[in-house]
């Protein structure tokens, strides 16, 4: 759910190799579209449903894209994202939310960050492959659908502004924790950091900027 960052570091020596990139991203995709057709299944309204079902879908799209480009360098899609299910399954688990309003928060704001830091990740793929991956994570996601239902329901009762504020605050350790391990370390602890720093920083203002869209405290 993209609010890409415009200040681009260098993050090539970081990028993992083609193939776990694209079992790390299709995977986690798919985990997004699970969990917008769980929040489409249990919305409170037929209005919701049709309109978050729609995000549901470019999700799904994107998943698509990259199953067909694990497909295109002739490799077996299960096969390749089945190593990464545990860790993004339990990710899943803990940002699930306590309640509807907490899930949608969680599919906003988790997916916008985790496709910000993918698509400046993607960058160091090689060639025309990185190209295609990084057009694939750009496409639109829907954020103004999900913000348009949210600020529906927090304009009618003010009180939960104030419990999804504190709950969007407490996304960013685990997501950024996440982000972290898409990455494939260097030797060198110390330039790895310079370079992740910058990114993480510019990370944290568009989630900041996603709350803004709320009328949420970051």
């Amino acid at each position: 759910m993209g609010d890409a960052p415009t200040t681009k570091v260098d993050l090539a020596t970081l990028t993992p190799d083609l193939t776990t990139f694209l079992g790390k991203s299709a995977y986690l995709q798919l985990a997004i579209f699970e969990n917008l057709s769980r929040v489409v299944r249990t919305a409170p309204s037929t209005e919701a449903k049709s309109a978050l079902s729609k995000v549901a879908g470019l999700a799904l799209v994107k998943h698509q894209g990259l199953v067909a480009e694990i497909e295109r360098h002739g490799e077996d899609p299960a096969a390749i994202m089945e190593p990464f299910v545990d860790e993004i399954d339990g990710f899943q688990r803990i940002t699930e939310g306590n309640d509807w309003f907490e899930s949608v928060t969680s599919c906003y704001l988790t997916a916008g960050l985790l496709d910000d830091f993918l698509v400046r990740l993607a960058a160091g793929l090689p060639g025309a492959a990185g190209d295609r991956i990084v057009a694939i994570l750009e496409a639109d996601s829907g954020e103004a659908i999900v913000v348009a239902e949210l600020l529906t329901a927090i304009e009618s009762n003010p009180r939960l502004g104030a419990r999804l504020a504190m709950w969007g605050r407490r996304l960013v350790g685990d997501t950024m924790l996440l982000a972290r391990w898409t990455l494939r370390p260097s030797d060198n602890h110390d330039s790895d950091e310079a370079r992740i720093e910058p990114v993480f920083t510019e990370l944290i203002a568009a989630h900041t900027r996603r709350m803004d869209a709320l009328g949420l405290t970051a």
